[in-house]
């Protein structure tokens, strides 16, 4: 059975560092490209980054490029986002999500076939 379990979320003040993880269970997760979408109250999902099977290949939003950094850690089937300097308006539920079919060419990350729960970050200003 297939798992990804989010953790790291929370709330901050403006300016301030969070490091978000995601474990994936069940799956070869170094057979995937992996990465964070995320979704404040009433706005569309926005793809935050990607990372492709090796790591050797990440993408960013704009919106955040500069300040996040995606990594993996594939002897542990992990995915990390380090959230650095972070703005009121990075405030949303963020999901991890991992597929196969794609290589990090682009950061739609929330068409990934596989997702997690999502993990709540709030900044406060």
């Amino acid at each position: 059975q297939v798992q990804l379990m989010e953790s790291g979320g929370g709330v901050v003040q403006a300016g301030e560092s969070l490091r978000l993880s995601c474990i994936f269970s069940g799956l070869s997760f170094d057979d995937y490209a992996a990465g964070w979408f995320r979704q404040a109250p009433g706005k569309e999902r926005e793809g935050v980054s990607c990372i492709n099977w090796s790591g050797t290949r990440t993408a960013y939003a704009d919106s955040v490029k500069g300040r996040f950094t995606i990594s993996r850690d594939n002897s542990e089937n992990t995915l990390y986002l380090q959230m650095d300097s972070l703005k009121p308006e990075d405030t949303a539920m963020y999901y991890c999500a991992a597929d196969p079919r794609y290589y990090c060419g682009g950061i739609q990350v929330y068409e990934y076939n596989i997702r997690g729960q999502g993990t709540q970050v709030t900044v406060s200003s």
